[in-house]
C-alpha cells in the first residue's frame, strides 16, 4: 500500500517505515493532518540511532504523510484503528476536562447552543450541547438554547425536532435556563432593521444576485446604496406589507465595498420568503438571515462566550459591523475545528431525510444513523457521549476519530452493569451422544455483582455455524458444560463442570428447551437464538457473550435486540 523507498540500514527499513507511519497516523488522528516536525520528534525519541540520518528520515516522513493523505477514508480509518495503541499497549492519553474560558468569571458566563431544528440532534449537535453546557456548569453560568429557525424553506424546521432537541439535551445531562424560538421574535429584528436604516447603515437593494455580484467582485457600490434613509424605510415597510415578490428586493448591511474579503461586502440581512412557517404560519414574509438574527440575539441574551466552527469566521466578521454601529461589545469567540467520524462520513440532515423517505432507514431513530435518538435506542450512556466529546477538547485543528473511541467509553460504563447471555447466530443443531442425564449448569449472570444464571445441560444444543465449521471434528468445550467432539452428532467426551479451562476451543451454546428466536438489528444485524431469560432485561443493555453488547427492545415469541457495540 505504501510505496516508499528506504535507504537507511541498519535498522531494518521495514521497521523504520512502520515506526514513521505509526506516528504519522497518530498525529493525523489527533490534529487532522500530520505535522512533519512533530512526527520527526517522536521517531527520533523512540529510535535515537536515526538522529545521524535525520535528513533521510525527514524525506521518508514527508512521503509517508503524502501516502496517508492520498488514502481513501476506509484505509485511513483502518490505520487509525491499528495505531490507536502503541507497541506497549498504552493508549494515547488525553487531558480530562475542558480548558478554561478566556476572561470568564464565576456566575457571569452565559453560553448558548443555537441549532436549526430541521432534524433531530446528531452526534455533531451533541458536541455543541455538551461543550457549551459544561462551560455553563463550570462557571455557575447560564445555558441558553436558541432555535435559529428563520428559514422556512431551504432549512425548513420540523415541528417534532423542537421537542426532540429539548428531550435529547436533557438526556445528555443539561437543563437550559432559557429556550428561545427566533421565529417567534421576528418583530424584534424588524425594529433593529429600522434603526439601522435610519442610521444609514442598512439599505434596500433591488439588484439581482447576479447584478450585485458584479458590483461586489470589483468593489463598486450598487446604485441603491446611497438612497435616502427615509425612502429606504418606506420600501422596507412595503416589503413587510407583502408588496414585493421574492428576489425583488433585499435589505443589506453597509460594510465596506472595498473590503479585501468580498464575502463581507454589503451582506444580506433580510430577504422575502413567501412560505408558511411550521411555528408562525403566514405571519411573516420577510425573514432575517442567520447572521443578522444571531447577531441581535447574542446581544439580547447577554452571551459572553461563543464557541463556533472555524468555518463561521466570516459570520463573526459580518456581525461585528452591526455591533460597531449599535455600540455593542461582541462576545468572546472561540473557533474550533471539525470532528469527523469515519463511520458516518459526510451525512447531512437533508440527505438523511431523503433516505428515510425512500425507505432506506426506518426513521430518525434507526440504529444505523448518527442521531442522538439512534444512540439512545442502541442503549448508549449519556455519560459516555459526554466523556467522548470532552476528551476531544475545543482546539482549532480538525479531528478525525473512529466510533471505536466512543464504544470504548461506553463499554467502561455498561460492562459492569450488563447481564450476560448466550446468543447463537446462524444456529446449528447438534446432538450430544452419550450424555447420561440432563445437567443443571450455572454460569455468571453479572460478574460485577456476583450473580449467576442457570441453563439446562441437555442432549440437544445449538452452536453457531461459525464455530461448527471452524472446529468440526475437534474437541471443544461447551462453556461450563462439557467437552465434545463437534460434529452433526457430537460425541460426549468427559463430563466436566466447574471452572472453565483456558483455551481457544471454548464456545457458547444453547439448550434446545431454552432457546427462543432473536433478531439483532443495527450496525451488525443477525438472526439466531437466545436464552429465554433475556426477556427479563427488556429496555436494558446486555452482553451477548462472544458477540456484542445489545439493548433488548422487545420480548415475546421473538426477542428484538438492537446492536450497541462490540
Amino acid at each position: 500500500m505504501f510505496h516508499v523507498n528506504f535507504y537507511i540500514t541498519p535498522p531494518d527499513p521495514h521497521c523504520v517505515k512502520e515506526l514513521i507511519m505509526k506516528y504519522v497516523v497518530q498525529n493525523a488522528a489527533k490534529y487532522g493532518k500530520a505535522n512533519e516536525k512533530a512526527v520527526m520528534g517522536k521517531v527520533i525519541a523512540e529510535s535515537p540511532d536515526l538522529r545521524g540520518r535525520a535528513r533521510e528520515v525527514l524525506e521518508i516522513v514527508r512521503q509517508c504523510i503524502e501516502e496517508f493523505e492520498s488514502l481513501n477514508e476506509e484505509d485511513r480509518s483502518r490505520l487509525i484503528q491499528k495505531y490507536s495503541v502503541d507497541e506497549g499497549g498504552r493508549k494515547e492519553e488525553r487531558k480530562a476536562g475542558l480548558p478554561p474560558l478566556e476572561k470568564a468569571e464565576k456566575g457571569r458566563v452565559v453560553m448558548r447552543f443555537a441549532p436549526n431544528p430541521n432534524g433531530p440532534p446528531t452526534l455533531g449537535s451533541a458536541r455543541g450541547i455538551i461543550v457549551n453546557g459544561e462551560y455553563a456548569k463550570m462557571y455557575d453560568g447560564r445555558f441558553i438554547i436558541r432555535f435559529d429557525d428563520t428559514d422556512p424553506r431551504t432549512k425548513r424546521p420540523m415541528l417534532e425536532a423542537y421537542e426532540w432537541y429539548l428531550e435529547d439535551i436533557e438526556w445528555l445531562g443539561y437543563r437550559p435556563d432559557e429556550v428561545i424560538y427566533a421565529s417567534k421574535r421576528i418583530p424584534i429584528y424588524y425594529d433593529y432593521a429600522r434603526k439601522l436604516i435610519e442610521m444609514g447603515k442598512a439599505y434596500t437593494c433591488f439588484c439581482s444576485q447576479r447584478e450585485f455580484k458584479g458590483y461586489r467582485d470589483v468593489g463598486v457600490e450598487c446604485p441603491h446604496r446611497n438612497v435616502d434613509p427615509g425612502k429606504a424605510l418606506e420600501i422596507w415597510e412595503s416589503m413587510l406589507d407583502g408588496e414585493y415578490e421574492e428576489g425583488e428586493v433585499v435589505l443589506r448591511i453597509k460594510t465596506d465595498m472595498k473590503h479585501k474579503d468580498p464575502a463581507l461586502r454589503d451582506w444580506v440581512a433580510f430577504r422575502i420568503i413567501k412560505e408558511s412557517h411550521p411555528l408562525t404560519g403566514d405571519s411573516y414574509v420577510v425573514y432575517p438571515t442567520l447572521d443578522f438574527e444571531s447577531a441581535i440575539e447574542d446581544h439580547l441574551c447577554g452571551i459572553t462566550h461563543i464557541i463556533r466552527g472555524k468555518d463561521l469566521i466570516d459570520s463573526e466578521r459580518r456581525q461585528r459591523f452591526i455591533y460597531r454601529y449599535l455600540g455593542w461589545e461582541y462576545p468572546l469567540t472561540k473557533h474550533w475545528g471539525r470532528v469527523k467520524i469515519f463511520e458516518f462520513g459526510k451525512l447531512s440532515t437533508s440527505s438523511l431525510r431523503k433516505d428515510i423517505e425512500s425507505g432506506k432507514y426506518e426513521g430518525w431513530d434507526d440504529p444505523r444513523l448518527p442521531t442522538i435518538r439512534a444512540f439512545r435506542r442502541r442503549g448508549f450512556e449519556a455519560e459516555a457521549i459526554r466523556r467522548f466529546f470532552i476528551s476531544l477538547g475545543v482546539g482549532e485543528n480538525d479531528v478525525s476519530v473512529s466510533l471505536k473511541n466512543l464504544y470504548a467509553e461506553n463499554r467502561k460504563i455498561v460492562d459492569r452493569k450488563a447481564n450476560r447471555y448466550f446468543f447463537v447466530w446462524q444456529p446449528v443443531r447438534v446432538e450430544i451422544e452419550g450424555l447420561p442425564d440432563e445437567i443443571e449448569v450455572e454460569l455468571p449472570l453479572n460478574p460485577s455483582e456476583g450473580t449467576r444464571r442457570k441453563l439446562r445441560g441437555e442432549r440437544i444444543v445449538y452452536v453457531t455455524k461459525d464455530d461448527f465449521e471452524r472446529l468440526r471434528g475437534q474437541i471443544v468445550r461447551l462453556k461450563d458444560f462439557c467437552n465434545v467432539v463437534l460434529d452433526e452428532r457430537a460425541e460426549f467426551r468427559g463430563f466436566e463442570l466447574g471452572e472453565v479451562k483456558k483455551g481457544k476451543n471454548i464456545i457458547h451454546w444453547l439448550p434446545e428447551s431454552e432457546a427462543v428466536p432473536c433478531e439483532v438489528s443495527g450496525e451488525e444485524s443477525r438472526d439466531g437464538l437466545v436464552e429465554r431469560g433475556v426477556a427479563s432485561d427488556v429496555g436494558k443493555v446486555v452482553q451477548f457473550e462472544r458477540f456484542a453488547f445489545c439493548r433488548i427492545e422487545k420480548a415475546g415469541e421473538k426477542i428484538s435486540a438492537i446492536y450497541t457495540h462490540p
